[in-house]
């Protein structure tokens, strides 16, 4: 039996942020990074819609790149005192994360990290409230997902969440409020969903439903993210709704290795989630192609990709991949990141086995062992 949950209610285009005017309750608790929902107009406009909706607003903000234990906890602490029916996360994938995280803590504070980071063990939510997710940025897909990851800055621990209970009610798709990204975070987010479509469509729990999803995704994401790169309004909005489709579609049949590297390694070496998606990914393709090489190449073929077989499909595939990093300046190695060799090689065992151990492992269709995740790791380090 397989299983497909997504939010109740999905609205995307221009404009949609109105239908927060539409919400039943009484008060919302808006979680949001910082400023730039501030400036770019978006918090102000969400305020408003709440307002017309007779809905009572408080407002948490300063959460940061990779929401720690400390800021739910923070966050947590507002929630009680403020009693809210509504939680709206608002941003990037750290604000709706962090908001989801503490939406779990406000309605089992006896719950613990430990316990929430079993997969799929969540007790029920919304005896209190319920959720709400409204993305800046196209590549998380957070907004449509049962995903959140927490970490702990005292012990560099990270708490993966997965349990469909944390997937949002509502999910708000306004192309308007991603027309202010920056080229560089254009670049990262798309690729971070390229990353999602194409784990999801090679994972061991992948279905017909999550392929249709993922398969459009990437075709739109070959189509429009360059030209969203390069500032074209149209192309902008459309990867805010693919990035979504990619979102759906891994939410149900979760990733693979190249996130499993990203989580290891992001935070460690400071390098941006999608820019670190965009390095492993072509590694992490040609590694699974011996079980996955006939998935990999009907994606190549329906993409338009060249190759009269699997090898060269899948090679095609993989060029790809590295064309768009160049076009969008993504640095084809950790190396040329910036991450200093000797840091790289004294972390190797440790990177390489919480890799393995990473949660997204368990679905990526090819098995992997530690020895082989560090091979990875070097291939993407030093290049070809």
């Amino acid at each position: 039996m397989a299983r497909f949950t997504i939010p109740r209610e999905v609205y995307f285009g221009a404009g949609t942020i109105e239908e927060l005017k539409n919400i039943k309750g009484s008060k919302a608790v808006i979680v949001i990074s910082g400023g730039s929902v501030k400036r770019n107009g978006a918090l102000n406009k969400i305020e408003g819609f709440l307002k017309e909706a007779g809905i009572e607003t408080t407002l948490f903000e300063g959460v940061e790149a990779d929401p720690s234990v400390a800021t739910v906890r923070r966050g947590v602490e507002l929630m009680n005192d403020f009693q809210p029916d509504w939680i709206i996360g608002v941003g990037g994938g750290s604000p709706i994360d962090a908001a989801k995280a503490m939406w779990i803590f406000y309605e089992h504070p006896e719950f613990t990290f430990e316990e929430a980071a079993k997969p799929f063990n969540l007790p029920e939510l919304r005896k209190k409230a319920r959720f709400a997710a409204v993305p800046t940025t196209s590549g998380t897909g957070t907004e449509v997902t049962a995903f959140s990851i927490i970490t702990d800055n005292d012990t560099e621990l990270k708490f993966p969440i997965a349990d469909f209970n944390i997937t949002p009610d509502l999910a708000i798709v306004d192309s308007d409020l991603a027309q202010s990204m920056p080229a560089s975070l254009v670049a990262h987010t798309g690729m971070d969903a390229l990353t999602h479509a194409l784990e999801a469509y090679v994972s061991i729990m992948a279905n017909e439903l999550t392929d249709c999803l993922a398969m459009k995704s990437m075709e739109m994401i070959q189509d429009e993210l360059v030209k969203s790169y390069k500032g074209d309004k149209e192309s902008r909005d459309k990867m805010h709704v693919s990035q979504c489709l990619a979102g759906m579609s891994f939410s149900n049949a979760i990733l693979g290795i190249v996130h499993s590297m990203a989580h290891k390694t992001g935070h460690l070496f400071g390098i941006p989630h999608g820019c670190a998606n965009a390095i492993y990914l072509p590694a992490a393709i040609r590694f699974n192609a011996e079980k996955a090489g006939e998935k990999y190449a009907d994606a190549a073929k329906r993409l338009g990709l060249a190759g009269s077989n699997t090898k060269e499909l899948v090679e095609s595939l993989i060029n790809f991949v590295k064309e768009l990093n160049v076009d969008m300046q993504i640095p084809a190695t950790l190396k040329e990141f910036g991450v200093n060799e000797n840091d790289f090689l004294a972390n190797l065992d440790k990177i390489a086995e919480g890799a393995c151990e990473d949660p997204c492992t368990s679905t990526n269709p090819r098995e992997i062992s530690v020895e082989q995740m560090k091979e990875l790791f070097k291939l993407s380090y030093y290049g070809n």
